[in-house]
């Protein structure tokens, strides 16, 4: 079952740690696809977070430029000077956001940025709030670091973001952070200015409250909308805000691993302290790449957005008569957040009876060979994540073999 994953300590030698969390459901999913075709299966996996895209050229070639340079050495832990010059010019760009090079951190990922951020700073007790849906990494890295997530789980009409009010219920004496990611991995919800300031009202009447504002999609936004940034919009919250990015998605790099953020010196300081001890370095040859990622030609981005928004449309007309699924309209990401609902109580072919959303995925996987993620994963049932980073004539078939299997339940 793709997305539910146990996790069991043999003869207590594994640590109460590592109990807590689960593997990525989205990287098992993958692996279950790999498994499956391995088989001789005929899978579509719409599970993983990763553009179908090829990295650049351009970016490929000044990593092939770097590894002629024998750039193959360790550079500073948090980034080559080069690279973090590149990212504090980003930032000013595109941000609004002024940051010295000792606030900037290059890990491997945005990943390990937010480790870093919370390893350095969460304590046995400490909350940290997420709003849910959420991205499947926000709930266990606290709990790796004796945190306590604090959950808030986000309407559909509300478009799955948090309100204000049911922010401020959420914080108490011990909350030390607050995520908030847009656009939104797995739902695509993007928060507008005018709902990040009513955020920001919030947060400044509690200053002992940090944020990571997660804006590694930022460049995957449809329909016109603006992008905005929470340390953006409200500047009085700059010193509390950790606003991490990466060239993952917008660049299609996500096996180069790098994610960077832009934050409070001593913050920086100490993630870069965490970073020593765990990875070092990231990749120099990834770091060379992503100089020219963030330097070089921009005008394929926005042409990449817009064919993930013809996929989001193409998609959703053909799941409209899906029978039992009921999709939410994504404002950016690339990614369908499916209700399976209508699916559950009704009997498969063989007989058997959907009783839970894991049962959906596991009979559209069986039965249409489509595999996607379940909802619990990111926090809401009865929901799945179906990923649309994969050419339109595979999504077509992948819906087809959705309906088809949809209309024959009963």
């Amino acid at each position: 079952m793709i997305g539910k994953t146990t996790v069991t300590r043999a003869g207590g030698f594994l640590s109460e740690r590592v109990g807590r969390i689960k593997v990525s459901p989205s990287n098992a999913g993958a692996q279950r696809v790999r498994e499956l075709r391995a088989a001789g299966r005929d899978i579509i996996g719409l599970t993983i977070g990763e553009p179908d895209f090829e990295t650049p050229a351009h970016v490929k070639a000044a990593a092939a430029a770097a590894m002629e340079r024998e750039e193959t050495k360790y550079t500073n832990v948090d980034g080559t000077p080069e690279l973090k010059a590149a990212i504090r010019a980003k930032f000013k760009r595109e941000n609004g956001l002024d940051y010295e090079p000792d606030q900037i951190l290059v890990g491997n990922g945005g990943k390990q940025v937010i480790y870093n951020a919370l390893m350095a700073t969460v304590s046995a007790g400490d909350e940290v709030v997420i709003p849910a849906p959420y991205w499947v990494s926000y709930v266990d890295i606290p709990l790796l670091a004796d945190g306590t997530p604090v959950i808030v789980t986000c309407r559909p009409e509300d478009g799955f973001k948090i309100t204000p009010a049911a922010l401020e219920a959420a914080i108490t004496p011990r909350t030390k952070w607050f995520i908030v990611n847009s656009p939104c991995n797995p739902t695509g919800a993007v928060y507008s200015r005018a709902e990040l300031k009513a955020l920001a009202g919030v947060l400044l009447r509690h200053p002992h409250v940090r944020v990571i504002a997660d804006d590694i999609y930022e460049h995957l936004v449809f329909d016109g909308i603006e992008f905005a940034t929470l340390a953006q919009v409200e500047p009085a919250l700059y010193e509390r805000t950790l606003t991490v990015n990466g060239v993952s998605k917008a660049y299609a790099m996500t096996g180069w691993r790098i994610g960077f953020c832009g934050g409070p010196k001593d913050l920086v300081r100490n993630m870069a302290k965490i970073q020593s001890q765990t990875t070092t370095n990231a990749c120099s040859i990834s770091q060379a790449a992503a100089i020219e990622a963030l330097e070089g030609p921009q005008d394929f981005v926005p042409a990449r957005a817009r064919a993930f928004q013809e996929r989001r449309d193409r998609v959703l007309e053909l799941l409209r008569e899906a029978p039992g699924i009921r999709c939410f309209r994504p404002d950016g990401a690339f990614y369908i957040f499916g209700n399976c609902a209508g699916m559950l109580g009704r009997r498969t072919p063989g007989d058997a009876v959907l009783e839970t959303e894991a049962d959906a995925v596991d009979y559209l996987l069986e039965s249409g060979g489509v595999a996607l993620v379940v909802g619990a994963a990111y926090g809401l049932s009865p929901w799945f994540r179906m990923s649309i980073a994969s050419p339109m004539d595979e999504l077509a078939e992948a819906c087809r073999r959705i309906r088809a299997a949809a209309a024959a339940l009963r």
